[in-house]
């Protein structure tokens, strides 16, 4: 897969050492020297220049890549490149980085972006994720919000245990993805059981997390 990332900072360094590690084909753009040469060595195809500026996104090869993602420190630039992206080059699929969660709402198809991530709500999540059991958290947003990827942690209260996947009453516009086991990811069948200390990951459609919450956490928590 070849992708194109837009800013070197600690955010977009990670991505391209992760991604390469993975086996794909990652060009990093970045205005600052500075910043590219922090980049470990390994793999990763470094431009310098300016990533709103069309004739660097051709330069960086985006004409053919496969997913672009607009991870610099400006929210301003990563609308602008996420456009350029989707508009200009046509990428299947384009990423951006949300710095700052007051302009989540900009981060939508209107502007080329696929998925948005915004760190501060990732971080939420991790410590929720860390601290909570038998309840719903948040992960992701996805289709500007009318869907979300939440996880949610059982514990020997919820009503779901020894009960296999079939077998739980779930709202119409719920799938469960995925269960996380003892460190191993399985994905959701009818005949899975369900067990204390499984995580399950879900996709939700609007209005539908309360009545997932009854389901598998039971009425122990205030709604929201």
């Amino acid at each position: 897969m070849r992708v194109v990332i837009a800013g070197a900072g600690n955010i977009g360094r990670y991505l391209s050492v992760d991604l390469v590690n993975r086996g794909h084909e990652v060009t990093l753009i970045d205005s600052s020297d500075a910043a590219l040469d922090k980049v470990p060595d390994g793999g990763t195809n470094l431009l310098n220049g300016d990533a709103c500026a069309p004739k660097v996104l051709e330069r960086a090869g985006t004409r053919e890549a496969d997913v672009v993602i607009a991870a610099t420190g400006d929210d301003e630039d990563n609308l602008v490149i996420s456009l350029l992206a989707k508009q200009e080059f046509a990428v299947p699929r384009v990423l951006a980085r949300v710095n700052h969660p007051v302009n989540e709402w900009l981060f939508d198809d209107s502007w080329g972006v696929d998925l948005a991530v915004s760190p501060p709500h990732l971080l939420t999540a991790l410590v929720e994720e860390e601290v909570s059991t038998g309840d719903l958290v948040p992960l992701l947003k996805l289709q500007r919000g009318r869907v979300e990827l939440l996880e949610i942690r059982l514990d020997a209260m919820s009503p779901v245990i020894d009960k296999r996947v079939e077998e739980i009453d779930l709202p119409p516009n719920v799938t469960l993805v995925a269960v996380v086991r003892d460190g191993h990811v399985a994905p959701c069948r009818g005949t899975t059981p369900l067990t204390e200390g499984d995580e399950l990951l879900a996709l939700v459609g609007e209005g539908s997390i309360d009545e997932l919450r009854e389901r598998l956490v039971g009425d122990r928590h205030t709604t929201r």
